[in-house]
């Protein structure tokens, strides 16, 4: 993501101000997997979420489809150093919020599209993982936020629905998954959608909020330019907490949860 452009971006965790969202705390499991195009995107998104997460106890693993290569508001900074610095920010964000296994895919930023390299792709870290969860960026355009739906958001979105759905789960999707890696089919119960137009569940993450800050500054390239960070991401979540129906003073990030 892109400077204030990309804070702007992250309105998408405003749910729509006529959605009365869930509150009630989801079900521990074991593994969790996210897919999002770019380094920051997580942490925009969801770094409190990941925080609580991994404080009950869930192994989170990222899967970064892009390097951000074509992210950054310093023009000093050599383009052919960005996919470096931005793999190390990545890195650092989420050894913030305890995660440590942190994997990329190595796409071109600004340019990604539904492929059956990327499905395969996807399918293959899913096999991998075999998460019970998985959090993803909303394959669905929201015409209210537009800035949310980067068109690189919407292909690893869609990408990972179709990874999660039909391909992980068939044995007979990307064959040489299994006969070349000897990766099984997985299927994933349960997805966190981030920046849809239609939330359904709000978390708490007032606990992990000085956590999602520190996650969000190790994406120096993004954000050290951003005087009002805290101040903004605490207006967008205390949106989050009024619709999900949480007493005053408590920040939350907001999902659409299905089902599989």
């Amino acid at each position: 993501m892109r400077g204030d452009r990309a804070l702007r971006a992250t309105r998408h965790n405003d749910p729509m101000p006529d959605t009365l969202l869930n509150s009630e705390p989801a079900p521990v499991v074991e593994r969790a997997l996210v897919v999002t195009a770019h380094p920051d995107d997580v942490d925009f998104g969801a770094a409190g979420t990941i925080a609580h997460w991994v404080a009950q106890g869930t192994n989170v693993t990222y899967c970064i489809v892009t390097d951000g290569d074509a992210g950054g508001f310093d023009p000093a900074v050599p383009r052919s150093e960005i996919p470096r610095i931005r793999r190390a920010e990545q890195v650092a964000a989420a050894a913030t919020l305890g995660v440590s296994d942190v994997r990329f895919l190595g796409y071109r930023d600004g340019s990604l599209t539904v492929d059956m390299g990327l499905r395969r792709d996807i399918s293959r870290v899913i096999r991998q993982v075999r998460p019970e969860r998985m959090l993803i960026q909303s394959p669905e355009r929201n015409w209210k936020r537009i800035p949310a739906s980067h068109p690189d958001h919407l292909a690893a979105g869609e990408a990972a629905m179709f990874a999660i759905y039909p391909d992980a789960r068939n044995p007979f999707a990307h064959p040489e998954l299994l006969q070349d890696e000897d990766l099984a089919d997985w299927v994933v119960p349960e997805v966190w959608v981030m920046g849809g137009p239609t939330p359904n569940q709000a978390v708490d993450v007032s606990d992990y909020f000085d956590l999602k800050i520190a996650a969000l500054r190790e994406h120096a390239s993004q954000t050290a330019h951003m005087d009002d960070l805290a101040e903004r991401i605490t207006q967008w979540l205390t949106t989050g907490a009024h619709l999900g129906g949480l007493p005053e003073g408590r920040l939350a990030e907001s999902f659409q949860v299905v089902y599989v």
